[in-house]
């Protein structure tokens, strides 16, 4: 045996036996080549099978943990997949969307289906016992999700049409107030007391002073518009309120300013059965009532006959207009305004669910430039933009007497805080046309707009608007559409509860009831008995 070692160090040894080389050629040379091996390679071999062995394991195993779950042969899913591993996400996906498109064609809109599945707990024990394909998985699903989808917008069409119903209702505290108001004009002659005084009934027609009227029959609404206004007047005995109320409401009306007149400006209380009108408007009034009368038992029966679906997806305007408030005498007699007071010249008119929150008093210098109303039409989102308040929200375009007088996509103006020329309104026909517009709507079969005051008010007025700057009145504040920024509510001269959350209401918002509520005179001994501010 011989030992050949190179010069370059021991790196290969080579043993060879003489006799095995002798005599054999070139065999012998063979024989010490197989024996011959680097001990390089054998750690890049045994290197490499660590790495792929584990690897090929791994994926081994999961090819028959999915092969097991989504495939009816584990060995067809397995095939040639090894080293294939997106073509399973991919068939299961086209598979998936295939079922689901075949399950949609079969059934049309899902609607109607019975016997889905309640839960997702349900789902899995269906799939996982039953060991359904993807197909029937794809039909179980759709049927769950479309009963879901049902079942919420079910809850919340429901939610809304709840919502204006308690819109409708008067709170505990403001019938507690009316009562007690009663009781205190029956029993105490300082509530009792004429008014205004009568060393102040001149301001009652004087130009020089800056006159403001309210129709309401909400006594703690009145009281806050009134205090709201002389608060942050700047001249505030250079205000006259005029009150005009409902019969019922007018001795606890009288009493509250009676009783705490030492607080207020000259605020005179009349009722409507105080006015003494000439037959003619008397009957032009009950005319007007028994129309808009006719349009919201319209309204209500196509409501009530559609389960109140119609209203879903909508504004939410078709439930509003629902309110006994449209139907009362109080919003409709603002046409009437010039007959309401004739020794008048200019009026800003406010409604019971405002606050204000600037001096007013520039409004009675503003140039109408020879219109009969001030307004605001843009709101403070921009030019054009009023969400909710376009023509198309109130009327019926698709008939030719509305589409050939207004356009659809215009702003109409807000009502609630206005300013009124009534001697430009006098040399007019606005309430003549008012009760045209009325009678047009009965021949046309009460479908030309919705329930209330408001569209023939917009089509009498049409071309005798003056815009006012939005930042004047911000209106909306008891809906759910409208939303203005912090900055916009703080710096509106009027911030107007439009909409079914009045402030003085449980679904009034949080955010915006404090903007009312500080104007409340927590110090009067009705408020505290009758815990409003509770």
């Amino acid at each position: 045996m011989k030992f050949y070692i190179s010069a370059a160090g021991i790196k290969r040894v080579t043993i060879s036996s003489p006799s095995g080389a002798i005599g054999k050629g070139g065999g012998g040379c063979a024989a010490v080549a197989a024996r011959r091996f680097s001990g390089r390679t054998l750690i890049l071999l045994l290197l490499m099978l660590a790495i792929v062995l584990p690897f090929t394991f791994v994926r081994f195993a999961f090819l028959v943990l999915e092969s097991a779950s989504v495939c009816d042969s584990p060995l067809e899913c397995m095939g040639l997949r090894l080293f294939r591993g997106g073509d399973t996400s991919l068939k299961i996906r086209e598979e998936l969307t295939r079922a689901l498109v075949e399950e949609t064609s079969q059934d049309g809109n899902g609607r109607g289906q019975k016997g889905s599945l309640e839960s997702f707990d349900e789902l899995v024990k269906e799939m996982t016992l039953k060991r359904r394909d993807i197909k029937a998985f794809a039909s179980v699903t759709k049927k769950m999700l479309l009963q879901m989808e049902r079942k919420v917008q079910s809850a919340k069409h429901h939610e809304l049409v709840y919502w204006h119903l308690a819109s409708h209702g008067v709170p505990k505290c403001l019938h507690c107030l009316s009562l007690r108001l009663t009781e205190e004009y029956s029993v105490n002659a300082m509530a009792r007391t004429r008014l205004p005084p009568p060393e102040s009934v001149s301001r009652l027609t004087d130009p020089s002073f800056h006159h403001v009227v309210i129709l309401t029959d909400n006594v703690l609404a009145a009281s806050v518009v009134i205090s709201s206004t002389v608060q942050n007047a700047v001249n505030a005995d250079k205000f006259v309120f005029h009150i005009v109320t409902d019969k019922k409401t007018y001795t606890p009306m009288h009493a509250w300013f009676a009783i705490n007149s030492a607080s207020s400006p000259v605020v005179e209380v009349k009722g409507l059965h105080q006015y003494d009108w000439p037959q003619e408007v008397n009957v032009r009034v009950k005319e007007m009532l028994e129309i808009h009368r006719m349009i919201w038992r319209r309204h209500y029966q196509n409501l009530k006959d559609s389960d109140y679906s119609s209203v879903e997806g909508t504004h939410e305007q078709s439930l509003q207009a629902l309110n006994p408030s449209c139907l009362a005498l109080l919003n409709h007699l603002r046409i009437y305004i010039p007959k309401l007071f004739p020794d008048l010249e200019k009026i800003v008119l406010l409604d019971d669910d405002v606050v204000v929150q600037r001096d007013l008093s520039s409004l009675w210098e503003t140039d109408l430039n020879g219109n009969v109303v001030g307004a605001v039409v843009d709101s403070w989102c921009g030019s054009n933009c009023c969400p909710g308040r376009k023509y198309k929200d109130y009327f019926n375009f698709s008939h030719p007497l509305i589409s050939s007088n207004l356009l659809r996509d215009d702003c109409a103006w807000l009502s609630g805080m206005n300013v009124f020329d009534l001697k430009a309104w006098r040399q007019t026909n606005i309430t003549e046309a008012y009760s045209t517009w009325l009678r047009l709507s009965v021949s046309s079969g009460l479908q030309l707009w919705q329930p209330g005051a408001l569209p023939p008010t917009l089509l009498a007025f049409k071309g005798l608007t003056q815009p006012l700057d939005p930042s004047w009145h911000v209106a909306g504040l008891g809906s759910r559409s409208v939303k203005p920024p912090e900055e916009i509510l703080k710096s509106a001269a009027v911030l107007h509860f439009s909409g079914p959350a009045k402030p003085w209401l449980e679904i009034s918002k949080p955010e915006v009831r404090s903007y009312w509520y500080r104007y409340v005179n927590s110090s009067i001994i009705f408020v505290r008995k009758c815990k409003i501010m509770n």
